[in-house]
């Protein structure tokens, strides 16, 4: 008996589907990457979207775990910086609470938080590693996405160190003497860049 190698006529004949065209592959490959980075860049599940203000949570061991955070307090630091984020609804300014992240009644202290309503973010860890905006926004419950902070919501812009960002907030590194500014705006109404912030001089 002869057999017959199979080739392209006979993968026809069987009804085989052709390969997909080679731009169909990258499209889909560019899809998932799309949304793996969504997924490492939601909110925390849980965080608020009520307008402001927003206090600092209570429930500060449960609030840091969401933010993949740990109590640190008393531990040596190997890294310790600060950056200031500045909110505005419009061009009225928002209230970054105090201890977020850190009581010293209850002798907690998260790598991330703040102490006054200055707007400065602490980072103080025994650890050198990244930390991110969309961090300490899920250690304070409050949502951060495109297009809305919390409950306001509209026209996001966000600046870095006075320069326009395009990217997703909350992916911004938390670098030292950094500073953060997101305006949230209405149809029609346009985003002011304030004046850059006057750090005290402990932190020069």
């Amino acid at each position: 008996m002869t057999t017959t190698r199979p080739g392209r006529a006979g993968d026809r004949a069987r009804g085989a589907r052709p390969t997909a065209p080679r731009a169909v592959v990258v499209t889909l490959v560019a899809a998932v990457a799309v949304l793996l980075l969504a997924v490492c860049t939601a909110p925390a599940a849980g965080t608020t979207r009520t307008v402001p203000p927003w206090p600092a949570p209570t429930d500060l061991q449960t609030r840091a775990d969401a933010a993949g955070l740990h109590d640190v307090w008393g531990e040596p630091l190997a890294e310790h910086v600060h950056t200031h984020l500045t909110i505005l609804d419009g061009d009225v300014p928002v209230t970054v609470p105090a201890n977020v992240g850190h009581s010293d009644r209850e002798r907690f202290a998260a790598e991330l938080h703040t102490h006054d309503t200055s707007g400065i973010l602490h980072v103080e860890s025994p650890e050198r590693r990244t930390f991110t905006l969309g961090q300490f926004f899920d250690e304070w419950d409050v949502s951060l996405g495109a297009g809305h902070v919390g409950g306001l919501r509209g026209e996001l812009t966000v600046w870095v160190d006075g320069h326009r960002y395009l990217g997703n907030p909350r992916s911004i590194a938390l670098t030292d003497r950094r500073q953060i500014v997101l305006a949230v705006t209405g149809i029609g109404q346009a985003p002011h860049l304030p004046q850059p912030f006057d750090w005290p001089p402990q932190y020069r």
